[in-house]
């Protein structure tokens, strides 16, 4: 049963990772924009946080073993439909169900493992759940791409099916009740309505802002108006209800403030980094999409065993805000590492970069954690940690929307650069132009065909270009996020912090 619960959540952790490195055929197969694309992953994103918060009350009112039964099948058939997907909107659609199905399977995957260890045995479950939750998002990238390249893309959802049916076919026989029952209470459906509206609203302006000349165009005002009203009305609500689906009351803490703020940052640069990656190596370094996965596999093992280390550390009295420093220090270094690219970059130069993200990502993840229930009282501590973890579910898809957003807008900008130096008083351009042309005539072709030929060559080579100077400026960015909010560290109150078990399975 311990095996069964660990794979479920790791099939769902999986799917958060398995998709990056299938986006650019995702995008070329269904003939959407790389902008478009993008809400594969966010949808699957914005579902987790809609969901997450409802997890508790659905276990108590329909019954851990029907609620996680469910949640397995209905992540299981939504990963078919989602390969079956004919167009994009139809693909993220299915995606956003699928992640309402994948909400409960981590959470109550790891209560359903606390339970079946003895209270002396805890640290033991923790550990095993710790392990198998980052050894998803470890092969996913690498198990997408082998996919991708020798199958084709939808497989990358069909693999779900086998174990979803076998899980299924498992919990059915052996998985009961929790020995202890809890009262549901009421369930808060407006801060849960306000919540998707405004965030729903806010995500799509951050994503067709650009693309739609932001305020110039209507449905951009209305939603923009809608985001705002519903985000401030989602706080209003919470703060006044009695049985608030997200308690904002316990942000009284100024170290769950401080940490939740740095985990949406977190949060930003985790998910934006990942959707980055593949895309820069496959679209401008021609990797394929094997290559790029086993780019990620270095830093991701790397990720394990920080972590492993992180919460070591953590048991033997080491701060939290030292450990948090060093692991955002080690994500600027390496979005830096990663802006400096140029073309002619190697495997090598992207993996030693990686394995700074991966180990940068692992230190921070439980610090974090820790800092942000560390004043709570114990009552709280299951509300700030839920609240953290949703901050880092929006982190992730605000950030890959904002990167979208930010590589259009210096797409455009560093195009209009680059073909301003395009004329015929550019030596260098002239003799680059001939230079095509010269080859292109030693292929066969006629005088006109080939200086056709060679300026689509010349225009490619000034799109690479382009797309090289703007991902290396939103790499530049993220880093740039994470220095910035290191000050808020500073604020981290001194006095006597409540000690807080460890879960290593936080995400």
């Amino acid at each position: 049963m311990i095996i069964t619960v660990i794979a479920a959540a790791v099939m769902e952790l999986i799917d958060t990772s398995i998709v990056n490195v299938a986006l650019s055929q995702m995008s070329g197969n269904l003939g959407a924009t790389l902008e478009d694309t993008s809400w594969v992953i966010t949808s699957y994103a914005i579902a987790n946080v809609i969901i997450i918060p409802l997890t508790s009350f659905l276990v108590i009112k329909l019954g851990r073993r029907n609620y996680y039964i469910g949640s397995v099948i209905a992540f299981t058939f939504f990963s078919c439909m989602c390969g079956q997907a004919t167009n994009i909107w139809m693909l993220i659609a299915f995606r956003f169900l699928q992640g309402i199905g994948g909400g409960a399977l981590l959470s109550v995957s790891m209560a359903i493992v606390f339970e079946l260890f003895p209270k002396e045995k805890q640290n033991i479950a923790s550990a095993l759940f710790g392990i198998g939750v980052f050894m998803g998002p470890t092969i996913g990238p690498t198990l997408g791409g082998y996919i991708t390249e020798y199958y084709s893309w939808p497989w990358i959802f069909y693999i779900n099916i086998p174990i979803g049916i076998v899980v299924t076919a498992i919990c059915l026989a052996l998985l009961t009740e929790p020995k202890i029952k809890q009262q549901a209470g009421a369930i808060d459906w407006m801060g849960i309505i306000l919540l998707a509206i405004g965030i729903g609203s806010l995500q799509t302006v951050l994503e067709r802002g650009e693309t739609e000349d932001w305020f110039e165009t209507r449905y951009i005002v209305w939603l923009t108006a809608t985001a705002v009203i519903g985000i401030l009305s989602f706080i209003w609500w919470e703060l006044t209800t009695k049985s608030p689906v997200v308690n904002l009351q316990v942000l009284k803490s100024r170290n769950l403030s401080i940490a939740a703020i740095l985990t949406f940052v977190s949060g930003i640069g985790m998910f934006s980094s990942v959707f980055l990656t593949p895309v820069f190596a496959q679209r401008l370094l021609n990797f394929t999409p094997t290559q790029t996965g086993l780019l990620l596999l270095p830093g991701a093992f790397l990720a394990i065993l920080g972590l492993m280390v992180s919460a070591r550390l953590l048991q033997r009295g080491v701060s939290p805000v030292v450990m948090i420093v060093i692991g955002m220090f080690l994500f600027a270094l390496f979005s830096w590492q990663m802006s400096v690219l140029n073309l002619q970059a190697s495997a090598a130069n992207i993996s030693i970069p990686l394995i700074w993200r991966g180990v940068g990502v692992a230190v921070v993840t439980v610090p974090l954690t820790t800092l942000a229930v560390s004043t709570l009282a114990a009552k709280d501590i299951p509300q700030g940690a839920a609240l953290n973890n949703m901050m880092r579910q929006l982190g992730g898809s605000f950030g890959i929307a904002l990167v979208n957003t930010y590589l259009a807008h210096r797409n455009a900008l560093h195009r209009a650069n680059l073909v301003t130096h395009l004329t015929t008083d550019n030596p260098i351009a002239m003799e680059r132009l001939r230079a095509y042309t010269s080859y292109f005539t030693g292929k066969g072709l006629n005088a006109f065909d080939a200086r056709a030929n060679a300026v689509k060559l010349l225009d490619n080579n000034v799109s690479k270009q382009v797309n090289l100077l703007s991902f290396s400026d939103a790499y530049l960015v993220i880093g740039i996020i994470f220095l910035m909010a290191l000050p808020l560290l500073l604020l981290v109150s001194r006095s006597k912090q409540q000690k807080a078990q460890v879960i290593l399975s936080d995400h």
